[in-house]
């Protein structure tokens, strides 16, 4: 679309770990295949498809080749109790606490974290181990401290939707439409917005809200993460509208973020 695809999350790396080596499942790709599209198909994640092709960036090509099915993903085993976890560019606590089967909570408890901001090279305690011997802060500056920041753990639950709440911001939002001079229509994770023009998207910054996520924008809705644009950094999303009057009209406000649980 009129949109630039920017590069999500980098591959993951963890520390401390064995694996079995297991054959891996190969697949071609064909025009119009988006890394997003592949995951999909094969109930992986964009992260792993990156990991294991060796990835740098969402750029592919028709005719390359991926490795789609790395069983490896799901038979390491971890070689001690304090297994760690460095954080990567794209990282959420909730994307880390599903990789590892672990909660948001735990990974807040064990690491001492206040907020769920985190930063790339941050190394993390991933161990389900330790919540044997780990137990959350009860003092009341942490409780303070975590019922006011601006992302919501697993345990707050949207009242428009009935769905966990993974995190909760707020964002300056803008409108946009497919109908514009040099617009494809097509969005960055292969949605064709002119063929599906009821379809609730909105553009972000993956590093913020991961491509595919369901979110709950407040006066718009529940929609999908499936675009991206050069001006949507940071705490920044673009809601799709079929009607340009209705674009124009929406303007420029701060609205409520929830990214859903599936």
């Amino acid at each position: 679309m009129k949109k630039t695809v920017f590069s999500v999350a980098a591959t993951v790396a963890l520390t401390g770990v064995l694996a079995t080596t297991v054959s891996a499942e190969e697949y071609k790709i064909n025009k119009g295949d988006t890394l997003w599209s592949i995951s999909q198909k094969y109930d992986v994640s964009v992260s792993d498809l990156k990991s294991w092709n060796d990835l740098n960036s969402n750029l592919i090509y028709p005719s390359q080749s991926l490795t789609v099915n790395n069983e490896t993903a799901t038979t390491t085993t971890k070689s001690s109790n304090n297994s760690t976890y460095t954080v990567k560019s794209g990282d959420t606590l909730y994307a880390i606490s599903q990789k590892f089967n672990i909660t948001v909570d735990q990974l807040m408890a064990w690491n001492n974290l206040s907020s769920t901001l985190i930063h790339p090279g941050d190394q993390f305690k991933v161990d389900g181990q330790a919540a044997k011997t780990s137990a959350p802060s009860n003092n009341s500056s942490s409780s303070n401290s975590s019922s006011n920041t601006s992302t919501a753990t697993q345990t707050s639950t949207t009242q428009d939707t009935g769905n966990d709440v993974v995190k909760e911001f707020t964002a300056e939002a803008t409108a946009y439409t497919a109908n514009c001079t040099g617009c494809s229509g097509v969005t960055a994770t292969g949605i064709d917005l002119n063929a599906n023009p009821d379809q609730k998207v909105i553009a972000v910054d993956p590093n913020v809200i991961p491509l595919g996520s369901k979110v709950h924008v407040e006066g718009y809705g529940v929609a999908i993460a499936g675009d991206t644009g050069g001006a949507i950094n940071g705490n920044r999303i673009d809601v799709f509208m079929p009607n340009r009057e209705d674009a124009l009209n929406f303007g420029r406000k701060s609205v409520k973020v929830q990214v859903l649980a599936d």
